[in-house]
């Protein structure tokens, strides 16, 4: 290749800084985030800006995840000289009750130069703080309608709050003035409330990634507590924005327990606020309720156990008049079956020895009877009418079967017994015998 054919690297980089200044002699107003930003020791500010690409996913403490990420679309360095940087920082933070900072929307005027060693330079001329005061409205408003399309915007608010809350999760920064009120608050309660601080940034650009590690932590240990506290000294509406995040305001919606915020908001309610369990405006009011949901449960304990007495005392008295009128009915009434009973022993007794009278009259008129029997038929009394025993060698004969004359009978008569013997026998009809 000749010397014709080619061209050297600074004038590759004239052309290229000519190209640009005539292409873009004239500021520009141009749209992006602030991903870094640094004031160095002369005054200038330097800042890095891009346009991101698409939102930052969405992954809730229940599982699920939405949406996509992916890198900056386009990014390019800016710089405040520090002529204009005082000037225009002090505007912005009048205007936005914010200073500038990384993670934050602005619109920008600037001026696009090129430099043949540090390439292309934004120099930022002017701001526009309506541009990110209406961003911040523009993002509260599409996190509403994202959550509300996920159907998830009720679901904290439907968790059920235990009747107890003394284990409390808390989101906050450990060095916020914040975090402090709400603990002593919390003391001064004189109730024996557990917290744990879960550290986290809860402004600019970190502050996403670093409540959402925090909510996650608590969701892995969510059987150690009752709820979350997640809360913030006052600020700005661009200091809070985060907490229009749909990333945060996501897993708030879905977290696993109820969620109670006090992020500080003076006027405005934060969308973090509207999918909470219940939105507080500061840290020490969301202690307050705290202790003051305590003293209502304390006071409807004691309420119940003066209600409880009152009702063991009303039962027992009652109980024991019950068992005074059963004991005075028992005695009555055993009174009345034991009269009952004498009564029908007495009767009883008297129908026995009557009965029993009967049975020995009868049983003396049968003996009589029978004695008159075995008297009327006495051997003694036939023998009185002329009967006589006749025997023969001690033995009564019932016939004259086998006698013959000379023998010796004995006749037994009433009165005395003799000895004769047979001269003769007669048959039944009188005639002699053979």
């Amino acid at each position: 290749m000749t010397d014709g054919n080619h061209i050297s690297l600074s004038e590759l980089q004239r052309r290229i800084k000519c190209a640009v200044e005539e292409a873009l002699p004239m500021p520009v107003w141009v749209a992006a985030e602030i991903s870094e930003l640094k004031v160095n020791y002369s005054g200038h500010c330097y800042i890095e800006l891009v346009e991101k690409a698409d939102e930052p996913a969405a992954t809730s403490p229940r599982g699920g995840r939405s949406g996509s990420s992916t890198g900056p679309r386009a990014q390019a360095r800016a710089v405040i000289w520090r002529s204009q940087y005082p000037m225009l920082s002090a505007y912005f933070e009048a205007e936005t009750g914010s200073k500038l900072a990384a993670g934050m929307k602005i619109l920008a005027k600037v001026l696009v130069s090129y430099h043949e060693l540090y390439g292309l330079t934004l120099q930022i001329v002017d701001l526009d703080a309506s541009y990110t005061l209406g961003e911040v409205q523009r993002q509260r408003q599409m996190t509403i309608k994202r959550l509300q399309a996920d159907g998830v915007w009720d679901m904290n608010r439907e968790t059920a709050m235990p009747m107890l809350v003394q284990r409390i999760a808390v989101v906050s920064s450990a060095s916020a003035a914040g975090y402090r009120d709400f603990m002593n608050e919390l003391r001064s309660g004189g109730y024996a409330f557990r917290t744990e601080l879960f550290d986290a940034v809860v402004q600019g650009a970190a502050a996403e990634e670093s409540v959402t590690a925090a909510l996650s932590a608590i969701a892995e240990r969510a059987e150690e507590f009752d709820a979350v506290a997640m809360i913030r000294g006052g600020g700005s509406a661009t200091d809070l924005s985060c907490f229009d995040s749909y990333l945060i305001c996501s897993y708030v919606a879905q977290f696993p327990l109820p969620v109670i915020t006090g992020i500080g908001h003076d006027k405005d309610t934060s969308v973090a606020d509207m999918v909470a369990h219940k939105a507080l405006k500061t840290p020490t009011a969301v202690a307050a309720w705290l202790t003051d949901r305590m003293a209502r449960i304390e006071a409807w304990l004691d309420e119940s156990a003066r209600r409880l007495h009152d009702t063991a005392v009303t039962t027992t008295r009652n109980e024991r008049l019950r068992l005074e009128r059963l004991a005075s009915d028992t005695a009555r009434e055993g009174g009345m079956y034991v009269e009952r009973c004498r009564s029908a022993l007495g009767l009883l007794r008297e129908q026995t020895a009557a009965a029993a009278l009967r049975i020995v009259e009868s049983n003396k008129a049968r003996l009589e009877a029978a004695d008159g029997l075995v008297e009327g038929r006495s051997p003694q009394r036939i023998m009185r009418m002329g009967f006589a025993v006749v025997r023969s060698g001690g033995r009564a004969l019932l016939s004259t079967e086998g006698l013959r004359a000379g023998e010796r009978i004995e006749v037994e008569l009433c009165d005395g017994a003799l000895d004769a013997d047979i001269t003769s026998i007669k048959a039944k009809g009188y005639g002699e015998k053979e």
